[in-house]
């Protein structure tokens, strides 16, 4: 092959100019650097000579080098200027140029790829037998009691124990631990357990209670037909938790009632109905109707019986209510504790007051404008913001279903446009971390958006005296916190054992679905420039989870974590289905690819289009 002079020396200038940026913001960020743990000196330094590389447009340097068969840099974070001398050398010799001297004392491309390694064990603690990819799985409320469920977890490959502390008690996540740490013992595995702070997490208001009543209807056919009668217990008011087509009494002799014998009631929409009596068991009276019911307490149900027994419904819980939301329509998010409302409406169907919801985090009032983007329930309403006073601010709604989307209360708020200045830190965070660092091995630090925030955990961390001995993993969550990675990423690496999660479901909302996979590759990418493990997070095989029924699009994006060093699964109640398959699924796919760098084993004869 050919070579032309000249391109040889346009990429030799090219590379010459970034070699030059790399020197001279090293030695401005002498300062920053000094302050690095010594275990991520090299790191740290290397991270800053990424982004000096990334500050070029490469793309025609990188079509010359394929050409020429050599490095395009495309996976080359991680040792990036040992990379670039190696291919300047080369190409010096092209040139009749051996410059083998710029090569020496030169952090290698096996240490820099042995450095994460080492970072990853440290924080995640070992891997399994047969791949590279941790998995870290959120643990529900269940794993506190029982400890089989705990322990198969651990059998079908769990790495990590996950606990949020936004949900359940310190009690309850101290038996969890407990169950992770025996059953840890019991299968021979070291098992690390990460504890989330909640966080400043933007949620909706209380809504105000709907109706107490209780719906019961028959199973009907596509014509409305009823095809089959509904099943209706009644049981004593203490045994009453809420379990559909269950009904309170409050007062009767429930005992006296024969199988056979019927219930009438006039029900809560004054609709007489009837009720017979399938079985009386242990004061349950299991009935079954085929009509539909409206119970409510207070309700009167007489048994047509020689001495007439009359049954009283007890209390019932209310229904949870929800604001539907339209486009066009206009919500307001009111900045004190008041129970939500839909809209109100006259005789003619006019909206005579707008729906309204409280924010949890009034402090936002102080940093959002006019014109800024609102999402609600991850991401599935939005809007934007019309106006802004004192006590409320106004969103005009612009996305949501063609019928409706309905709001409930706790459900997550998003200002992507907000640059939104409290600290990391909340009041629960600081109460919580006394626990956490006594009983977790990481802390899961979540809405990380500055350096400040981090500066802030480890000063805690320092009068806690667990600086040195607990990891971290930084969780970006919002815009401002991926906008900000690189110094986020300097003042983390002040400290021996940190990591980040990318949290794709809040990142998402937050940059867009058209952005979401170009900042994916950012952020894997100057994280491994700084040989920091990054965790894959958010729906990861979350059908799955759920249901029990995994989708292709699903599975297929369990592959691309292969880039990660550890997955994070979500609970759900088939959460040990979903460990399973995630385990399958990385162990064979890790045989043919190393994060982002293809690797090709021998090709089965069987696929062979030569084979005989």
């Amino acid at each position: 092959m050919k070579i032309k002079r000249e391109v040889v020396q346009e990429v030799i200038d090219q590379l010459d100019a970034i070699l030059s940026k790399m020197d001279i913001d090293e030695d401005k960020t002498e300062e920053i650097l000094s302050q690095i743990h010594p275990n991520f000196d090299k790191s740290a330094r290397n991270l800053i000579h990424y982004f000096a590389f990334r500050s070029f447009d490469v793309r025609a340097m990188q079509k010359h080098l394929r050409n020429l068969g050599l490095t395009r840099f495309a996976n080359a974070q991680g040792h990036i200027k040992a990379s670039v001398l190696l291919t300047r050398y080369l190409l010096g010799l092209a040139m009749d140029k051996n410059e083998k001297e710029a090569l020496k004392k030169q952090w290698s491309i096996k240490q820099a790829n042995r450095r994460l390694t080492k970072n990853t064990k440290r924080l995640l603690g070992y891997r399994s037998k047969g791949r590279r990819v941790r998995i870290m799985v959120t643990q529900p409320k269940e794993s506190a009691e029982n400890y089989e469920l705990v322990k198969s977890m651990i059998a079908q490959g769990m790495n990590c124990a996950r606990i949020n502390c936004a949900h359940d008690s310190p009690e309850v996540w101290k038996k969890i631990i407990q169950n992770v740490r025996e059953a840890s013992d019991e299968l021979n595995k070291k098992i690390k357990i990460s504890m989330d702070l909640a966080g400043p997490k933007i949620r909706t208001g209380e809504i105000q209670p709907g109706p107490k009543v209780i719906r019961c209807k028959p199973k009907k056919d596509a014509f409305g037909a009823v095809v089959e009668p509904a099943e209706v217990v009644l049981l004593p008011q203490l045994e009453y938790s809420g379990q559909p087509y269950y009904v309170p009494i409050s007062h009767g002799k429930s005992t006296a009632l024969q199988k056979g014998e019927d219930l009438t009631v006039v029900d809560a929409r004054g609709k007489h109905r009837k009720l017979e009596v399938v079985q009386v068991q242990s004061g349950r009276i299991t009935t079954k109707t085929w009509q539909t019911i409206y119970f409510e307490p207070g309700l009167m149900l007489v048994a047509s019986a020689e001495t007439p027994i009359e049954l009283k419904v007890g209390d019932i819980p209310s229904k949870e209510q929800a604001i539907v939301l339209k486009t066009g329509d206009e919500i307001r998010i009111k900045k004190s504790e008041v129970l939500g409302a839909p809209a109100s409406f006259d005789s003619s169907g006019n909206v005579t007051e707008s729906a309204f919801i409280s924010c949890q985090v009034p402090q936002v009032f102080d940093y959002i404008q006019t014109g800024h983007r609102v999402f609600f329930d991850d991401g599935k309403i939005g809007g934007n913001i019309t106006s802004i006073g004192e006590e409320e601010f106004k969103v005009e709604i612009n996305l949501a279903k063609e019928r409706g989307s309905k709001l409930r209360a706790h459900k997550g708020i998003n200002f992507p446009d907000t640059q939104l200045g409290f600290s990391g830190l909340t009041q629960k965070d600081r109460q919580d971390l006394p626990f956490v660092v006594e009983h977790a091995d990481i802390i899961n630090f979540s809405f990380v958006n500055k350096p400040e925030d981090v500066k802030e955990l480890y000063q805690e961390l320092v009068e806690l005296k667990a600086k040195e001995r607990i990891g971290v993993i930084l969780k970006i969550e919002t815009k401002y916190g991926f906008e900000n990675l690189v110094p986020i990423l300097l003042e983390a690496m002040k400290s021996e054992n940190i990591g980040v999660m990318i949290a794709r479901g809040d990142l998402a909302i937050e940059t867009g679905g058209d952005n979401i996979g170009k900042i994916h590759q950012e952020m894997l990418a100057l994280c491994g420039a700084a040989h920091v493990p990054v965790i894959w997070a958010t729906q990861v095989l979350e059908n799955l989870a759920k249901t029990g029924l995994p989708s292709r699009s699903e599975i297929t994006d369990a592959t691309t974590a292969l880039r990660a060093e550890c997955i994070m699964l979500n609970k759900g109640p088939y959460i040990k289905e979903a460990i399973a398959l995630l385990h399958t699924i990385l162990s064979k796919m890790e045989s043919s690819q190393n994060k982002q760098e293809s690797k090709l084993p021998k090709m089965e004869s069987s696929l062979s289009p030569l084979h005989e």
